[in-house]
């Protein structure tokens, strides 16, 4: 028998990436991956919103299983599009840059050994003085103050001992500041921020202003939460973060996102496989009648597996099946059956499955399986 229904509206969850998902020594809290493969088979856009760089987000995105869909970097400096069929696994969406040079000549005058990174999309960073490793992500090359002064960039780094109290004299010069601790600010363009960004987002991806969380534990993410229909901070946020939330969860050593991810889904039973949670969540959450499309790569093993619903007489992708990615059209057979879900099998013998053709606009011919009577 078919689950009931339970439909879940697209939902835009915005999660901070350093202290929401990732802790300080870059583990990821056990559980996390799956709670995000299930959100995803729900039907939801999850969006990284995160201060790292590109270069530093990529790595973090792909060990998350967050190889396709948005994310927002620097601080909302860029946006992305995240596709592994791409070159280098991302497309970029916006850039958004502003003139360097009045902000980092302020600081100089402020603090005339000031350390000034000034990021290159996907590549790293030209600094006048070399960061540490861990204080950047991505790669650095040296350049004088004079030449960071000189083209458009999408974020700047001011490091100095006690610059945050020079945030207004700083922020005078018409940028955006992030102070991210005493020592260290980040220069962004006017008006720009985590919101910013994810509202375009959740424009171009129609998605109600009033279907968006956020997760956060920082100073900027504060925007983000007070852009947020239902906003959560971390445990271990500082008061600002934690009184500008709707709700506190637990600390990042608690794994404190995952309640708020597990809220987002209908209940499965535990002892599912992976694969046949996702597929349960899947159908369960579809506006109407479902299917499993599965492709091919260029082998036996699928390299997508969706599930698609019938929309006012139109097939439309509804959710990934994350896991059903390099497995095969038995192993999903195996999975649909695990979870109950029925689906047309033929008479005799071992009665597989009754796969049928399916050609959709985005992509090549593939194969999908009714999950209910169709």
């Amino acid at each position: 028998m078919s689950a009931v229904a339970t439909t879940c509206p697209r939902t835009l969850v915005a999660l901070d990436i350093d202290g929401t998902l990732v802790d300080s020594e870059s583990r990821i809290p056990p559980g996390t991956v799956e709670a995000l493969d299930l959100v995803r088979a729900a039907g939801h856009e999850i969006v990284l919103a995160s201060g790292r760089s590109l270069a530093g987000l990529l790595p973090i995105a792909i060990r998350l299983g967050l190889t396709e869909g948005t994310a927002v970097c620097s601080n909302g400096s860029v946006t992305v599009r995240l596709d592994q069929s791409a070159p280098s696994g991302y497309d970029v969406v916006a850039a958004r840059t502003f003139d360097p040079a009045p902000v980092i000549a302020r600081a100089m005058e402020l603090v005339p050994d000031v350390r000034v990174a000034v990021e290159v999309v996907g590549w790293g960073w030209r600094t006048n003085t070399p960061f540490a490793p861990r204080e950047l992500n991505g790669q650095q090359t040296h350049a004088t103050t004079d030449d960071l002064m000189t083209e458009p960039a999408t974020r700047v780094v001011l490091g100095a001992p006690g610059i945050r109290r020079f945030v207004d004299a700083l922020h005078a010069t018409g940028v955006t500041l992030a102070p991210m601790g005493p020592d260290w600010c980040d220069a962004t363009a006017p008006e720009v921020d985590k919101a910013a960004a994810l509202d375009g987002v959740r424009k171009h991806l129609r998605i109600p202003a009033d279907r968006t969380v956020a997760v956060g534990d920082g100073v900027n993410d504060l925007t983000m939460l007070a852009w947020a229909a239902r906003s959560v901070s971390m445990g271990h946020a500082p008061a600002i973060v934690r009184s500008a939330a709707d709700k506190t969860t637990g600390t990042i050593a608690q794994a404190g996102a995952l309640p708020v991810l597990r809220s987002l889904v209908p209940d499965v039973d535990s002892s599912l496989s992976s694969l046949a949670a996702q597929i349960t969540i899947g159908e369960r959450t579809a506006p109407g009648p479902a299917v499993l499309r599965v492709w091919h790569g260029t082998g036996p093993d699928l390299s997508r597996c969706e599930v698609w619903t019938l929309q006012t007489g139109h097939w439309v992708r509804h959710a990934p099946i994350p896991s059903g990615v390099g497995t095969t059209m038995r192993a999903i057979e195996a999975a649909a059956l695990e979870a109950g879900l029925p689906f047309p099998r033929g008479d005799e013998g071992r009665r597989r499955a009754q796969w049928r053709s399916a050609t959709t606009h985005s992509g090549p011919a593939g194969f999908e399986l009714p999950l209910s009577n169709l």
